[in-house]
């Protein structure tokens, strides 16, 4: 959808102070436009707690993701990953609440984690992958203020962006299969993964995530509003209560058994907080880094804008165009919950679509993001509570994630082979290669070679063009820096 940069006054905004306001409006309802959005204050507040009840989740998903070591064997404290998740997640929403007055709720983004665990960390230290956060964050920013996001936007054909978003819904599905313990490395001579870590589903923490995972799925096919939150809590429950009857070895929990072994409540341990490095790149090599940051802009880049405008409409305050106002605003605030949540040490933030579910319940403000922000805010002092659930019942809330992602597929035409064929190679590379930027290149490049054999050449454009010449590059490093003697 082509976005307009000029930013339309609602009603609200036109009305200022004059005679169209009604009298006795308190300052509440003046700032954030409440009544001339046909809102309350009740609806907003119904709608923040619904909102934060539906994406709650990340605050035990982003800690499995990250939870993995960096390229020194060190990996980050459970207590303050968490910590960080909730206040990235509480400053950038609540930026979004207070600057952009627009009902929209942000957390760190699980395809910025993925990145991060899978393609950064085992390259770089912890502190260099959050540093590469703020890089991308500022990147992002930079092309909101300059316009080119937009320009980045309309140049990457339609179906690649719909498979970007699909391979890194398949990318996240393997990542909770392999966490849970469902999907194992296969044996030397056998085949590279297999069921389970022996060819079988072996002990209750796998067995518990499958039952996760139908519930869940049950529940979204009877569209009952916080599917996921309820069924992590069911399946949290339930592995309580067969950990407590049936002899479990403790060892066999990925994230250790589901137990609060002291007070529910806890100070925030803030120890990741700044502890960001922008150093030592040279060790990994300057066209690596540049690769990396290309690859988490693309991880936080292409659902934002789709997301925003999404919920926009949903909440009656875009127009036929896709204008909405403080568009401007909110593209940038998702921008810098890169840098923030990097700084914070909980990975890059990101619109969530799950901010519909309180447009679902009369949201229409920023006053719903205030609530949603304030909510994670409190959670910030119950990190012992969320360290209970099981790393086995957080996964299936990835795999769920990954379905929705894959949603996208219906967008595909899939008879057009100069479509079909680079959104096939753009899906299956990311989660078999375990990388999204080899996942973009392959569609890229199989895009731009199938519109030549097509004779189509002229509808290709130039940064298609050049975004190929990057990616072959990216391929070919290895024979390339064979040849020139730097290998």
């Amino acid at each position: 959808m082509t976005q307009s940069s000029v930013e339309p006054k609602t009603t609200a905004e036109e009305a200022g102070d004059g005679t169209l306001t009604p009298a006795g409006r308190s300052w509440l309802d003046r700032y954030f436009h409440i009544t001339h959005r046909g809102s309350n204050v009740g609806n907003e507040v119904r709608g923040g707690i619904t909102t934060f009840m539906a994406m709650a989740y990340i605050l035990l998903l982003n800690p499995l993701l990250l939870s993995g070591k960096d390229v020194t064997g060190a990996a980050m404290e459970g207590s303050a990953i968490i910590t960080a998740t909730a206040f990235a997640a509480a400053v950038t929403t609540l930026l979004m609440g207070f600057v952009g007055k627009v009902p929209l709720a942000l957390a760190a983004g699980l395809s910025v984690s993925g990145v991060l665990a899978s393609q950064v960390a085992p390259q770089m230290t912890w502190p260099q992958a959050m540093g590469m956060c703020v890089v991308y964050g500022v990147v992002i920013c930079l092309l909101v203020v300059t316009g080119l996001r937009e320009m980045i936007m309309n140049a990457i054909p339609l179906a690649l962006k719909h498979a970007i978003t699909m391979g890194i819904g398949m990318f996240v599905a393997l990542i909770g299969l392999v966490k849970a313990g469902f999907v194992g490395r296969g044996p030397e001579f056998g085949p590279p993964v297999q069921l389970g870590a022996v060819g079988e589903l072996a002990g209750w923490p796998v067995l518990i995530f499958c039952v996760t995972l139908l519930t869940i799925f049950m529940l979204q096919a009877r569209k009952i509003p916080g599917a996921i939150l309820i069924g992590i809590i069911g399946g949290t429950v339930l592995a309580a209560i067969l950990n407590a009857v049936a002899d479990i070895d403790p060892k066999s929990w990925k994230s250790g058994p589901p137990e609060l072994t002291g007070s529910a409540i806890s100070t925030p341990d803030f120890s990741l907080f700044g502890d960001v490095s922008f150093g030592g790149w040279g060790d990994v090599g300057y066209m690596t880094v540049g690769m990396i940051v290309f690859t988490l802009v693309l991880a936080g880049f292409f659902d934002a804008m789709a997301t925003i405008i999404g919920v926009g409409t949903e909440a009656k305050l875009a127009d036929d165009k896709g204008r909405m106002p403080g568009l401007s605003k909110a593209l940038f605030i998702d921008g810098a919950g890169g840098a923030i949540g990097g700084v914070s040490g909980g990975s890059g933030q990101t619109v969530f679509v799950e901010s519909a579910t309180g447009v679902g319940e009369g949201a229409r403000t920023g006053l719903a993001s205030v609530v949603t922000g304030l909510l994670f805010a409190a959670c910030l002092f119950f990190t012992p509570i969320t360290q209970i659930v099981p790393g086995e019942v957080a996964s299936a809330a990835l795999v769920v994630i990954g379905a929705m992602m894959m949603q996208n597929a219906r967008h595909v035409d899939w008879a057009d082979s100069s479509t079909a064929i680079p959104v096939f190679l753009t899906v299956v590379i990311m989660p078999f290669t375990y990388s999204i930027t080899a996942g973009v290149a392959a569609g890229v490049i199989s895009y731009v070679a199938i519109k030549i054999a097509q004779g189509k050449a002229r509808e290709i454009g130039g940064f298609m063009w050049g975004l190929t010449a990057i990616f072959v590059v990216f391929y070919a490093l290895h024979p390339i820096e064979g040849w020139l003697g730097v290998g």
